[in-house]
């Protein structure tokens, strides 16, 4: 067991400034408004830094900055460009300790997942993109003897890029990797609530990666309205993904949206067949609602469990998240910490309430937790688990915490009804010893992302992203580059005759 200092503290391994300003053309450069915020730690529900509160101007600086370095930086070669990023990752996972602990602080997930998941994912996504890039080859096609047309993969030139407080470096990490093997120049805009972890990732070129910091009307609407770039990206809830859309829409640029989601987790009759490593492995993937705090798009924020075994899995599983760990962030036993922010605290505790109202019943959980002492304040909830019906508001719509609703299915066409049932379609969990019908529930759900017999594997090379409600475009895999490049075809004729119509 290992308990970090925090940040700041005599023993702490981290230490962040008292202030943070923008990163523009590779300097630290102040709000052009002169305005700051409080970032506060969900960890003791206090502030730690400030920083700053940008808006327009400052993106339109930020953006200056990127187009001067967008041509030279498009036309590195590509083994250059993958040795930068590999470097990149050399560097993170030389301080991984350092930025966990650091991210730990500002997002208030567990140290053992930023230790073991979130940071060392990150470190791997720029390594394979590094792989990628360098295998990528464009095309060509003969259409005749003297007739040859060339196809060439192109940088789109500056993009932005918007990312959420869930996992702060591993969300920019996902945007970034992809963006700088493609040979473009990036303005990235942080979440509010977690924008600070991210500056332990500049070490790039001047103006290739830019980093505003603000609020989403003042900084993040001016990014992605502006005329300026070639693409949006951008990963948050699907409220604010219209008005992205709409925002790009006048422009005509392309743009990915990663958005909510209401995962259903399915567990069919045979996974109780025995009382094996399978069964435990099952119950492990109906606790995993509680991993990042629930603070995950596809959170398997609905489990589905067959009637036949409904009783005892969901008395097995609740004895399960019964025993999952709540304490200091920071200590490397805890297993889940704090939600990132007063506002998200109050709005799953409403959930809960609201669930309750609908005569849902609360197996375990639903309450906010007093950790005692320095940790008082901070911003903790019970993992919660809540028994109702499918039409419930807290069964269709993103509660965005440690909360699983718990409904029972009668036959395989009733399950796939019930999780097909929503407007999301991100990600979705199945679980049966039956090949046939883990094969047949994969490709039956509309959702872009289905673990089978498993949940929260998030590897670079399988491709991200959702149906319906969810998002369009994909994050990670090889296919990601081709969202942040163009194809520039050369049709060329050797041949010295004229073609004879003129």
């Amino acid at each position: 067991m290992t308990v970090y200092a925090p940040p700041g503290s005599p023993e702490a391994i981290v230490t962040y400034k008292d202030r943070y300003d923008n990163w523009i053309g590779g300097e630290r450069v102040a709000p052009v408004k002169g305005e700051y915020f409080e970032n506060v730690s969900p960890v003791n529900g206090k502030p730690f830094c400030e920083i700053a509160r940008s808006t327009a101007e400052d993106i339109e600086l930020a953006l200056d900055a990127a187009h001067a370095a967008a041509p030279a930086w498009g036309k590195v070669p590509a083994n250059e460009r993958a040795n930068i990023l590999n470097k990149i990752a050399d560097r993170m996972e030389d301080n991984l300790e350092a930025i966990a602990v650091a991210e730990t602080w500002e997002n208030g997930k567990p140290v053992r997942e930023t230790l073991a998941a979130d940071i060392p994912l990150a470190i791997d996504h720029f390594r394979y993109f590094a792989g990628v890039l360098r295998a990528q080859e464009g095309a060509l096609s003969e259409l005749d003897d003297d007739t040859v047309a060339y196809h060439f993969h192109e940088p789109l030139g500056v993009v932005g890029q918007i990312i959420p407080w869930n996992f702060p470096i591993l969300m920019a990490v996902w945007k970034l990797a992809p963006a700088l093997a493609a040979g473009n120049a990036i303005v990235l805009k942080p979440a509010e609530q977690t924008p600070a972890s991210i500056m332990w990732l500049i070490d790039l070129p001047p103006g290739v990666l830019n980093i505003v910091n603000g609020f989403g009307v003042e900084a993040g609407k001016p990014l992605a309205s502006s005329s300026r770039i070639r693409k949006i990206a951008f990963t948050g809830e699907t409220t604010t993904g219209r008005l992205i859309m709409q925002y790009a829409s006048a422009n005509i640029i392309p743009v990915t949206l990663e958005l909510g989601g209401k995962s259903p987790n399915i567990f069919f009759e045979d996974v109780a067949r025995h009382d094996d490593d399978f069964y435990d492995k099952a119950l492990e993937g109906f606790t995993m609602f509680a991993l990042n705090q629930g603070e995950v798009c596809t959170c398997p924020s609905r489990a589905l469990i067959q009637e036949s075994i409904y009783e005892k899995f969901l008395s097995d599983a609740t004895e399960r998240t019964k025993k999952v760990i709540q304490g200091n962030p920071l200590d490397s036993n805890t297993m889940i910490g704090a939600q990132a922010s007063n506002d998200q605290l109050e709005k799953i505790l409403s959930y809960i309430d609201i669930g309750k109202a609908e005569g849902a019943r609360v197996v375990t959980g639903g309450e906010r937790v007093d950790l005692g002492g320095d940790l008082s304040d901070g911003y903790y909830v019970a993992p919660t688990i809540s028994e109702g019906k499918n039409n419930m508001r807290i069964f269709q719509e993103e509660i965005f915490g440690p909360v699983v609703s718990v409904t029972s299915f009668s036959d395989y066409d009733d399950a796939i009804h019930i999780a097909n049932d929503t407007l999301y379609g991100l990600g979705a969990g199945v679980w049966s010893r039956e090949l046939n019908t883990s094969y047949r529930a994969g490709r039956d759900i509309q959702a872009g992302r289905v673990w089978t017999n498993c949940y929260h594997a998030y590897p670079a090379h399988a491709a991200f992203g959702g149906y319906k409600g969810s998002g369009i475009g994909r994050e990670n895999h090889l296919r990601m580059l081709e969202h942040y490049q163009q194809t520039k075809n050369l049709l060329v004729s050797y041949a010295p005759q004229k073609l004879g119509f003129f």
